[in-house]
């Protein structure tokens, strides 16, 4: 079991991410300290130098979790998000080099930052710079990997589609969720929902931190895809939840005619993240049962 005084900085603590990686940590016997802009046990911006620098000063952490971040890829929030991965992530491994702190450094990816042909996404696939979101995190893993070569312990995460009743309302999966229990309780909606053929992953936001933790067990990796590797379309999503609950979605969700979605199929190939021995524990009906209870 670590020392109690063992710490961890969890920037972007309000997130899903942060409160699910926050759990690892106490399991563990580490404590963390959450940051975020409207709450956490510290208020403030990573993209703030001298805010990151003084808290990393401060409490010495073991580890930092960067997750802070506007999980969009439309191109509106280009500063907000510009600001938050890229230049927050110079601020946490410019100080962890200038204070010289043992850090382990996580960094969040996306596996919207490379080049989807349709094919299952590895840590070799290539990046593409398609919306300010992938060009962002590209950024920071490009920083990542400089501040490695002067000695800093930074690891990068990508992250494919996970979910948990913690996803904003108008996240794809809860906004799904969240309809049926309102159908459920009586509602006559119809959900308006874009190409229901689209496949992505719905991997438990829990079990993703879970592989977080064992990516920063080990030295021999210092990048890893973390997914399950297994898609499921839309309209298996909207299936399951409104089956949970014992309806027939097709009376209560409309498909948008000429949508053109992102992409058909995003999908990660986990072989390096199961390699190390995690595999997620939640299957695809048990993560919409937890959402729609």
């Amino acid at each position: 079991m670590p020392p109690a005084s063992m710490k961890a900085l969890i920037f972007g603590a309000t997130g899903q991410d942060g409160y699910y990686l926050g759990e690892e940590c106490r399991t563990r016997g580490i404590e963390p300290i959450g940051i975020g802009r409207s709450g956490g046990s510290l208020r403030g911006d990573v993209a703030d130098f001298g805010f990151v620098n003084s808290v990393v000063k401060q409490h010495s952490p073991a580890l930092i979790f960067h997750v802070a971040a506007n999980s969009t890829t439309q191109h509106d929030p280009v500063f907000e998000n510009h600001a938050a991965i890229s230049t927050g992530t110079l601020n946490i491994l410019e100080s962890v080099y200038r204070l010289k702190v043992p850090s382990k450094v996580f960094l969040a990816g996306s596996g919207v930052q490379f080049k989807n042909a349709g094919k299952p996404i590895s840590e070799e696939t290539p990046f593409e710079a398609k919306s300010p979101y992938a060009v962002a995190r590209i950024q920071s893993v490009y920083a990542a990997r400089y501040y490695r070569t002067l000695g800093v312990n930074a690891y990068v995460g990508y992250f494919f589609h996970h979910e948990s009743p913690l996803r904003k309302p108008t996240h794809l999966s809860k906004k799904i969720a969240d309809a049926a229990k309102r159908v459920s309780q009586g509602s006559n909606e119809i959900l308006q929902i874009g190409k229901l053929s689209v496949r992505k992953e719905w991997t438990f936001a829990g079990d993703t931190a879970k592989a977080v933790m064992a990516l920063l067990q080990q030295d021999g990796f210092c990048e890893a895809v973390i997914g399950s590797g297994e898609a499921h379309s839309i309209q298996d999503w909207i299936d399951v939840c409104f089956s949970h609950l014992g309806l027939d979605w097709r009376k209560h969700v409309k498909e948008i005619e000429g949508f053109r979605p992102e992409y058909e199929t995003l999908v990660s190939n986990p072989r390096r993240i199961v390699s190390l021995g995690w595999r997620p524990t939640t299957g695809f009906s048990q993560l919409a049962e937890i959402m729609v209870r």
